[in-house]
């Protein structure tokens, strides 16, 4: 398999300051043994792109815990109450985004758009030093793309093309987040030698490197 890393190479592709996206949803989605390997790594002064800030112990919130996080962009981070405490202080900045919003950022980050306009935030301190568009009679917020150098995303079965197939809810936001950043690594539950073309969510095109879960 030509895309297979492993794990303990997770190094190799990171740096401080880098801008990670991490799919999931409450850490559904999200491949706790490539987060774990990237504590181990201890890189620094992160921008954080996911759903929330995961729960305690789990999913980006071990990264956060641990001081790797200086900017984290999320629709919700209540479930961590360290995000939290860690946003009133100061010591991470934290930007938060309608999840829809975030979703379609990312969505048009990687489809090359130059941004959207939505409703969504009008009246609100969500249009704080954005640009406001008016079309048929109705204010709109300009949102811009997002985009970042690295996606981790969990694969429920990869297929040694690098094919990626997502189960139930642990597709959330994994499938937009392949499509909007330079490099993407898969963490895969299951590797298997070929996926039914009609069953891809993910085509191989945009994944890079796939580590496999060693359970």
């Amino acid at each position: 398999m030509k895309k297979l890393l492993k794990l303990n190479k997770l190094k190799d592709h990171v740096f401080d300051g880098m801008s990670i996206m991490v799919g999931g949803f409450m850490v559904v989605g999200t491949p706790e043994f490539v987060i774990d390997e990237l504590v181990k790594t201890g890189v620094k002064d992160l921008t954080i792109i996911c759903n929330d800030a995961g729960l305690p112990g789990h999913g980006v919130a071990k990264l956060i815990s641990n001081g790797q996080v200086k900017t984290l962009i999320a629709s919700h981070i209540g479930l961590n109450p360290e995000a939290g405490t860690l946003m009133s202080s100061g010591e991470m900045e934290c930007i938060l985004v309608p999840q829809g919003t975030l979703a379609e950022r990312i969505r048009s980050g990687g489809a090359g758009l130059g941004g959207f306009l939505t409703p969504t935030g009008i009246g609100t301190i969500v249009e704080d030093g954005k640009k406001i568009i008016e079309t048929n009679g109705k204010d709109y917020i300009l949102e811009l793309p997002l985009r970042a150098n690295l996606a981790i995303l969990e694969g429920s079965i990869v297929d040694e093309y690098g094919n990626v197939l997502y189960t139930k809810t642990t597709r959330n936001f994994n499938p937009v987040m392949a499509t909007a950043t330079d490099v993407v690594i898969v963490g895969a539950r299951k590797i298997v030698k070929r996926i039914d073309p009609d069953s891809v969510m993910t085509p191989h095109i945009f994944v890079d490197y796939v580590i496999k879960e060693e359970l």
